[in-house]
């Protein structure tokens, strides 16, 4: 299967020389499920043709804020569309999961709220999921037909199915604990620190990154985006 990638901004330098590009998180994220990746760096205006330029789609994180002015961003809501009424799969995280959010009809804002950063620990079809998170944005008003199948105190929106085809996270199951130690360590003017010092704290935990992960291969491979498959193990 091909995955065509929407790489909607880049890693830091000093996390890509720890770990590599968007292509190669996600590239070990679904290592085990043997796709052929392909990348479109939207963020510097490389676009497919159109949604048939991959079998599905994944729309990466960025630095960049859903709402805020850049050429990029008409053009990518409207091949978000295009996907979306061409009933191929695509998959949304962090920046992913707000542009395809709003490319459908909800709406991303700063938070005001502020940051959330580190482990944190959601509650998705009814059990509990931990995962990395780095981001202030959110999706606060959902589009027409979406449903909300993750969320924790902080984040309403966590997770959210639109339609059978697309599923989206607000967290990074992509982001091993060395990408959230490099972002506290070149990111301290950003975030406040007292939110660094307790990222920082959590790095030892564990995630769910693989759970969350083959959920998503799931859907990329045609699997109803509603259907959660550890919540169905775990009420058996």
């Amino acid at each position: 299967m091909i995955l065509g990638i929407l790489q909607t901004g880049h890693v830091p330098p000093e996390v890509a020389a720890r770990d590599g590009t968007y292509t190669d998180l996600f590239g070990r994220l679904f290592a085990h499920r043997g796709y052929e990746l392909r990348t479109f760096s939207v963020v510097d205006m490389d676009f497919p043709d159109g949604p048939d330029a991959a079998d599905a789609w994944l729309v990466t994180g960025s630095r960049h804020g859903a709402y805020e002015d850049h050429p990029f961003i008409p053009p990518l809501e409207d091949l978000i569309r295009a996907i979306r009424d061409s009933r191929r799969p695509m998959v949304g995280i962090c920046f992913g999961h707000q542009i395809i959010a709003q490319a459908l009809g909800g709406r991303v804002e700063k938070f005001t709220g502020g940051w959330s950063v580190g482990h944190r620990n959601y509650t998705v079809g009814g059990c509990p999921v931990s995962l990395y998170a780095w981001h202030q944005d959110q999706v606060v008003d959902l589009p027409p037909g979406a449903t909300v199948l993750g969320s924790n105190d902080f984040t309403q929106n966590a997770v959210i199915a639109h339609g059978d085809r697309i599923l989206t996270v607000q967290p990074h199951p992509e982001f091993p604990a060395s990408v959230v130690e490099e972002l506290i360590a070149h990111r301290s003017s950003t975030v406040p620190g007292a939110l660094l010092d307790s990222a920082r704290a959590t790095l030892g935990q564990p995630t769910d990154s693989r759970l969350i992960a083959d959920w998503l291969a799931d859907v990329l491979e045609g699997a109803p985006a509603t259907r959660i498959p550890f919540a169905a193990k775990a009420s058996a």
